[in-house]
């Protein structure tokens, strides 16, 4: 072979190498990019970003005070920040940290940050989350303020223990006897989307009660309802479709609207996830144990009917004192404009009727009587059912006279709105004794161990005594 023809046999070998490795090169730059879209996925399914996001923060950047039973507890910076983030966790340290709830420092979290469902996670959305966090966010140079609990919750070492206790550290596994979409929707309800972190009660640990799962729980000053196939407690009036309905707009129509920590979540996560996704969360909602009060006697969303008495406010006028209002003249000056003089809904259906509404016919209106306070808010698009609120117009007594009108006359005639019931959610939920309870407990503890060491000691004293005391061998 002459020179020439080895020049250009050695060029086409060289063009054909950077081909191979330009097109290896593309192929990676896909799978990651493939990648990192997954993990943004599992983000969304997960509500990653409501719980990292405080007022006017950027995205992931931390600084949300969740309030709980024990304080105010606030969400990191978990953008890939080297300074205030996560930047330098390593894939398995934020494993750790996702499944376990212990950070790369060792210190614990506080299950407020739901580990304890995100250890349902398969290691392939760990590594995709890992990927996205790493490279799909911005970093952000902001360091939210520290959590501080009052003692002894602010020794985090103690939630090792609480670990210990009640943290599954085992992956989901799927069920080979039921369907692939029994399964997914089985993993997206029990890890991603963590339901049962606000419809499952707790116990006197602030442990959830795998006995009463999905049975309803207290959600701050909202109540996160049963949403098991039971008839009358639960959700076992509703079709596939209509729970997909729900979690998609936030509307099951006829049934129920979504307002509180429940609009947050549609908002922000489960609007968007795919439609095979919220069916598959519906068909395993429609199978899991069902749970029933006995003071359910029908289904909630099956009370009242349309009611109208506000022909009778003609011609008298109204009480001197606000406070005096009839729950007639309330419905009348803060409803009817919305939900219409029989309360049936606006005409085109964008607002809801108050009759056959979970709102309504619930025995527990402690929602009703937040949505009355805060209103109904969506904060991404605009989507879902819209409401003012009126905690800056109405008294505690009129919302307490407006909330028992509007139960007793379009939902449930057994439940009723209490003055003192409206007090304690305006003032962000009733003080909790469990700080106090647990002050009690360690001192208990610390009494025994106490009490152990004397003993110890003592026992230990009256042995030398005695071999002091023994005659010498012979």
């Amino acid at each position: 072979m002459n020179a020439p023809a080895c020049k250009s046999l050695v060029a086409g070998l060289a063009v054909l190498l950077l081909g191979l490795q330009t097109c290896a090169a593309a192929a990676a730059n896909s799978a990651g990019a493939a990648e990192i879209q997954r993990g943004q996925y599992v983000a969304t399914a997960s509500d990653c970003v409501a719980c990292h996001t405080g007022p006017g923060a950027k995205p992931y950047a931390g600084g949300l005070a969740t309030m709980t039973p024990i304080g105010p507890v606030v969400s990191t910076n978990i953008t890939p920040s080297k300074t205030d983030g996560i930047g330098n966790y390593t894939e398995q340290q934020f494993s750790r940290a996702v499944r376990k709830g212990i950070r790369a420092d060792g210190s614990h979290l506080y299950p407020v940050m739901p580990y304890t469902e995100y250890s349902q996670l398969t290691d392939a959305d760990v590594q995709a989350l890992y990927a996205y966090f790493m490279h799909g966010v911005q970093p952000v140079a902001s360091k939210p303020p520290a959590t501080r609990l009052p003692f002894p919750f602010n020794l985090r070492i103690l939630m090792a223990g609480w670990n210990l206790l009640f943290l599954n550290r085992h992956p989901f596994q799927p069920d080979p006897a039921q369907s692939a979409e029994w399964n997914r929707g089985a993993y997206l309800v029990e890890g991603p989307a963590h339901c049962g972190t606000c419809h499952t009660p707790r116990n006197l640990l602030m442990a959830s009660k795998s006995s009463d799962a999905l049975a309803g729980g207290v959600v701050g000053t909202w109540f996160a309802p049963n949403i098991t196939p039971d008839a009358n407690s639960g959700i076992g009036n509703w079709s596939q479709q209509d729970i997909v309905d729900y979690l998609r707009s936030g509307r099951a129509p006829g049934k129920a609207q979504a307002a509180g920590p429940m609009a947050e979540a549609i908002d922000y996560s489960l609007r968007h996830l795919t439609p095979a996704d919220l069916r598959a969360m519906a068909v395993y909602l429609k199978t899991v144990p069902a749970r029933h009060d006995a003071a359910d006697t029908r289904p909630v969303d099956a009370w009242g009917s349309a009611y109208a008495d506000l022909a009778s406010l003609r011609g008298k006028p109204l009480p001197k004192h606000a406070d005096d209002m009839t729950g007639p003249q309330l419905y009348d000056a803060y409803c009817a404009s919305c939900h219409q003089d029989q309360g049936q809904g606006s005409f085109d259906g964008g607002l809801p009727p108050l009759f056959h509404n979970t709102a309504t016919g619930r025995f527990n209106t402690d929602n009703l009587v937040m949505v009355i306070l805060d209103g109904v808010r969506w904060h991404t698009d605009g989507s879902g059912t819209r409401m003012p609120g009126f905690s800056g117009e109405l008294t505690d007594r009129q919302i307490a006279t407006l909330g028992t009108y509007v139960t007793q006359h379009f939902g449930n005639p057994a439940a009723k709105v209490t003055l003192t019931q409206v007090a304690t959610a305006r003032a962000g939920g009733a003080p909790s004794n469990l700080i106090l309870l647990a002050r009690i407990l360690l001192a208990i503890v610390l009494v025994i161990i106490a009490a152990i060491i004397v003993w110890v000691v003592l026992a230990v004293v009256r042995r030398r005594r005695r071999a002091a005391d023994a005659p010498a061998g012979r």
